[in-house]
């Protein structure tokens, strides 16, 4: 017996998008593995933009709804005549392994074609960049205050109709006209109970019965006078701006260009910042970057320079980190930011200059900041800066990170987790 269920609700206009939303939420774990071999295969410059992937058709099945037999029955099955206890079945002819397809069949014949689908470009990101985030930031002091937003504050007498308020108004209104015309109601009473006792003894066309009509018809235009709602009875709604905390921080991107950085090791630093850069600018609306190139001498460059200049030199590292130190003192008080840092080298440094390093790093540079994360771009054993600077990590683990960087395939490896996001 087959039973059709049919949903008779009508379509939302957005069904579609809320379907595919849950698609991505319910396979995520399979999408995110993809999305991870995506970016091995393209460029960093190209991951702002869709992605095509695909997901097993084994990892997309869902569970169906089946009726049972029921009941009491009885199988008569016929005896086996071929086979005994342990004999292996061969595979049948054709099996599916002469097929055209790119799938490969399994060992009984079946196989499930795979599931591809198209990603759109925040969808991409989204799950590229979920789970990372800047670690320890906090909500510093601010230097000035650009973001506002707006409270209840009471009434006010003047505003746009749009801010009204009818209660407030109306309340108003009633006790005007109650403390207006109060008195006018206790004289209109005193008068019309005098009428009445005239009306007893004189006629109706006596000049005391008819001043005291002119006096309740004064009485009663007075009261009338009195408007429903005046001008003076509006009230509006009052909102006012306050100062709304936000956070800021900056990150400065240091990168090693001497002569030692190979034309392959700087595309990979480069890939490296490349993806920071996305990663900052798209999860962070309030975040300063400073590049900053080095080899002998540093120099804070723009976005462009910092990508594509091609000037090279020696290797003095800590030039790097002494122009670093100069901007912060100078721009970006710790009170003030949260401070980051990224620096991306091959290790190779003057040996009397890697102790300098270090010495900078934990007496002047760490104490400012939330965190430092340094990259290592080497397929050889570890360079002195790598030596010197495991020193930095064993006492300030919870500010200091060290990765290192062999080919391009370990960039979002390791990009994942200086950034991951932390309990």
């Amino acid at each position: 017996m087959t039973v059709r269920i049919v949903d008779r609700r009508f379509d939302s206009k957005h069904k579609s998008s809320v379907n595919r939303s849950r698609f991505i939420q319910r396979f995520k774990g399979q999408i995110r593995k993809a999305v991870a071999d995506a970016v091995n295969k393209r460029g960093v410059r190209d991951l702002d933009s869709g992605e095509k992937i695909g997901i097993s058709g084994k990892d997309i099945g869902e569970p169906q709804f089946e009726h049972g037999r029921g009941g009491v029955w009885e199988t008569v099955r016929p005896g086996n005549d071929r086979f005994n206890r342990g004999d292996q079945v061969d595979r049948p002819p054709g099996g599916g392994a002469g097929g055209t397809g790119k799938g490969e069949a399994s060992q009984d014949g079946e196989g499930l074609d795979e599931f591809v689908f198209t990603l759109s470009k925040d969808e991409f990101l989204d799950i590229f960049f979920d789970e990372m985030e800047l670690p320890h930031l906090v909500k510093q002091q601010l230097a000035r205050i650009d973001q506002y937003r707006r409270i209840r504050a009471g009434y006010v007498q003047t505003g746009v109709p749009t801010n009204i308020n009818l209660g407030r108004t109306m309340r108003g209104a009633a006790g005007r006209r109650v403390a207006i015309a109060g008195p006018y109601g206790a004289q209109l009473r005193e008068l019309e109970a005098k009428l009445k006792e005239l009306l007893e003894t004189l006629a109706e066309d006596h000049p005391e019965v008819q001043q005291a009509r002119r006096d309740i018809a004064h009485l009663r235009a007075r009261i009338e006078a009195v408007p429903f709602v005046d001008t003076f009875d509006l009230r509006y709604n009052n909102r006012v701006r306050i100062p709304q905390p936000t956070t800021q921080a900056v990150m400065f991107c240091l990168l090693d260009v001497s002569g030692s950085m190979d034309e392959g090791r700087k595309n990979v630093a480069k890939r490296f910042f490349m993806l920071l850069y996305l990663f900052l600018t798209r999860n962070y609306e309030r975040i300063e970057v400073v590049f900053i190139r080095h080899h002998t001498l540093a120099t804070e460059v723009d976005e462009d320079d910092f990508f594509t200049s091609r000037e090279t030199g020696g290797t003095v590292v800590s030039s790097a980190l002494t122009l670093m130190h100069e901007i912060v003192t100078a721009r970006y008080p710790s009170s003030l930011w949260n401070i980051y840092a990224a620096q991306a080298s091959d290790g190779d440094n003057w040996h009397d200059d890697s102790p300098k390093c270090r010495a900078l790093l934990e007496q002047s540079i760490l104490p400012l900041m939330q965190y430092f994360a340094y990259i290592e771009i080497t397929d050889g054993p570890p360079q002195n800066l790598w030596e010197e600077y495991a020193q930095i990590k064993s006492s300030h683990n919870d500010k200091f990170a060290m990765e290192r960087i062999a080919t391009v395939a370990d960039i979002y490896p390791v990009f994942r987790e200086l950034f991951k996001r932390r309990a």
